[in-house]
C-alpha cells in the first residue's frame, strides 16, 4: 500500500510550560530541576542550595541589609535571601496514531493518508527527538505496527505493507495504545504523549465476555483520560451514516473530535500539528 506524500513541516511557537522535566528534547521548552539547561529566571531556594543564583541572591540580600548586624561583612546573606536558578530544557513529544484498519470505513484511503502524515511528522521530528508510532486494530486484535521511533527509514520500511479488513476491535486498540504510552513513560518519564485515534467509534469485538464492545471501549477510554494522556479523535465516518459514536468516545477520552470530510494526508497532518502546541510544540 502506498505511503501518502510527505510535506514540508512548519515551525510552531508555544509558550513555556510550568511543568518540571528532566530529559532533553528538541521540540518543547519545559522546566527542569537539574543543573543543565538555560537559566531564565530565579525563585526562593526554600532550603535547596544545589543550583544557587548568586546574582539574584546578592541583590535580595543587599536590599535587606538595613538593620542587620553584618560585622565585617559587606553583605550579610541569610537563608531567606538565597535564590535558586530556574532553568529550561527541551522536552520531546510522543505522537501515537491508533488506526482502525477494519472495513468499517474507507480503510485503504484512510491508511494511505495516515502513513503520509506519520512520515511527514517523522521528517519534522528528525532532529527534535520526537517519536512517532502506529497502533493498528482489525479483525480480533491490535498490533503495534510501528513502535515509537524517530527513524524515518525504519518508518518507511514498516509502513509499506499494513493489511486492512475484518472486524473492529476498538477496545483492543485503545488498550494497546495505553500500554505503549505507559511503557514509553517508564522508559522516558519526561515524554509528552499525544494519541491520535482515527475511527468511526463503531467497535464490535470485545476483549472479554463481560462487557459489550462499545462499553468496554468507553471504560478503557476513561482509563486513558485518567492517566493524563492527551488525545484527539478523528471521526472517519461518512456524515450521512454518522451515529455520533466517535464523538461519544471522544467525550470519554476528554478529547476534541474532528471530522475530515475528505481524508487527505495534508488535512490529517495539519490536525495533528494544530494539537501539538498544547502539548508543547516548537
Amino acid at each position: 500500500m502506498p505511503v501518502g506524500e510527505p510535506f514540508t513541516p512548519r515551525r510552531l511557537d508555544t509558550p513555556l510550560d510550568r511543568l518540571t522535566r528532566h530529559e532533553a528534547g528538541r521540540r518543547s521548552q519545559t522546566r527542569t530541576d537539574r543543573k543543565r539547561g538555560r537559566y531564565v529566571m530565579y525563585e526562593p531556594a526554600r532550603g535547596r542550595y544545589d543550583d544557587i543564583a548568586f546574582d539574584a541572591t546578592i541583590r535580595a540580600a543587599a536590599s535587606r541589609q538595613k538593620g542587620r548586624e553584618g560585622g565585617d561583612l559587606a553583605v550579610e546573606i541569610r537563608p531567606d535571601d538565597v535564590q535558586r536558578k530556574v532553568r529550561v530544557r527541551r522536552a520531546a513529544n510522543l505522537i501515537l496514531f491508533v488506526v482502525d484498519a477494519s472495513w468499517s470505513m474507507a480503510a485503504a484511503e484512510r491508511m494511505v493518508a495516515t502513513k503520509g502524515a506519520i512520515f511527514s511528522l517523522l521528517t519534522d521530528a528528525y532532529q527534535r527527538r520526537d517519536r512517532v508510532g502506529l497502533v493498528v486494530f482489525q479483525k480480533d486484535r491490535a498490533v503495534l505496527a510501528l513502535p515509537p521511533t524517530g527513524s524515518v527509514e525504519l518508518a518507511r520500511r514498516v509502513l509499506k505493507d499494513i493489511p486492512v479488513g475484518g472486524k473492529t476491535p476498538l477496545s483492543a486498540g485503545l488498550a494497546l495504545a495505553l500500554e505503549v504510552i505507559e511503557r514509553e513513560r517508564r522508559a522516558h518519564p519526561e515524554v509528552r504523549p499525544l494519541m491520535i485515534l482515527l475511527t468511526d467509534g463503531a467497535g464490535n469485538v470485545s476483549m472479554t465476555n463481560y462487557m459489550l464492545p462499545l462499553e468496554e471501549a468507553k471504560v478503557i477510554a476513561e482509563k486513558i483520560r485518567e492517566a493524563g494522556i492527551r488525545s484527539v479523535v478523528v471521526n472517519m465516518e461518512h456524515l450521512a451514516f454518522d451515529q455520533g459514536l466517535a464523538q461519544q468516545l471522544a467525550n470519554h477520552l476528554g478529547a476534541p473530535c474532528y471530522r475530515l470530510e475528505e481524508l487527505k494526508a495534508e488535512a490529517l497532518y495539519r490536525t495533528v500539528k494544530d494539537e501539538l502546541p498544547r502539548t508543547g510544540g516548537d
